[in-house]
């Protein structure tokens, strides 16, 4: 995922009237954002998704290649899946900005770098990203050093969620207008959530205006895995859980279409990994498909 929008994060926060950050990125955050790198710099052309600049802004060297996360071999599934949820939401978002769609919010942006990869948006879309105020003060300073500005159509809405900040007054107050259709992308979140908070995340944006969507990632149950995914989920878990932030939120396709028809959402589509796989990985000579433990919902009011 790009970034947790949940209780459990990771660092230390000083956040002040000024926008100072001590701390870093979410760990998850950072490891999606060298994936998708991973995926430019290792894998066969034709990309999925051509996204270098997020290793530059999660590392100010070249010594993250040697990560154990990071060794090619180990991360092809699941580097495969964050790279086609990414091309899955881009081309969500290009979809609804030719209806007129101008609002773009990202709950848990993380590391994201689609505004800074499509600078031409501003002109037909205003970006909202949510994430803690840790990663987005530190985000905001690490663009700046890398020269890139922070231009008004990028609103960048720091939301502590640790303090019980309600996300959608904070999306609000940074001019996101709830009566409007908006594109929301919720991707790598709802396994650290309990049912509970899916659905309520679910009936906020269900509240939009017709013409407004959302896409979702959402975790497949251990036995609903192809076999050689199994070890993949397992490994990933007991990260998960060693650094307190467990996975608890899995789901069929049925049940997430179900929880999203509930919050009031007109349609609801499940794209699987063999879906992902067909649209993007199809006659790849290297073998690489996304890994079938992480699937995607995309819901329209």
């Amino acid at each position: 995922m790009d970034g947790r929008t949940k209780h459990q994060q990771q660092g230390r926060k000083d956040w002040s009237m000024t926008g100072s950050v001590v701390g870093t990125p979410d760990n998850t955050a950072v490891r999606t954002a060298l994936w998708r790198a991973l995926h430019t710099l290792v894998d066969e052309p034709p990309h999925v998704l051509e996204d270098v600049l997020g290793a530059r802004l999660a590392q100010d060297d070249d010594g993250w290649r040697e990560r154990g996360d990071m060794v090619p071999g180990d991360s092809r599934g699941k580097r495969a899946t964050i790279v086609g949820r990414a091309r899955l939401t881009e081309e969500l978002v290009a979809q609804a900005a030719s209806r007129g769609v101008d609002q773009y919010v990202i709950l848990g942006a993380g590391l994201d770098t689609y505004a800074q990869r499509h600078p031409d948006a501003g002109s037909t879309m205003t970006v909202f990203e949510i994430d803690q105020p840790e990663t987005q003060g530190w985000k905001r300073n690490r663009l700046i050093e890398l020269g890139y500005d922070i231009p008004d159509w990028l609103r960048l809405v720091p939301v502590d969620f640790e303090a019980n900040d309600d996300w959608w007054d904070r999306l609000q107050a940074a001019g996101f207008d709830a009566s409007r259709p908006a594109v929301v992308s919720w991707l790598g979140v709802t396994m650290y959530l309990t049912e509970q908070a899916t659905a309520a995340t679910l009936k906020r944006v269900a509240s939009l205006p017709a013409g407004s969507s959302l896409i979702l990632t959402f975790f497949r149950h251990l036995e609903d895995l192809a076999p050689e995914d199994v070890q993949i989920r397992r490994a990933s878990r007991e990260g998960a859980r060693r650094a307190g932030t467990p996975f608890i939120g899995f789901y069929t396709p049925a049940q997430i279409i179900e929880l999203a028809r509930q919050a009031g959402f007109a349609d609801a589509e499940h794209v699987s990994a063999a879906d992902l796989t067909d649209r993007y990985f199809a006659g790849r000579t290297d073998g690489l498909r996304p890994y079938s433990g992480e699937e995607a919902l995309i819901a329209t009011v």
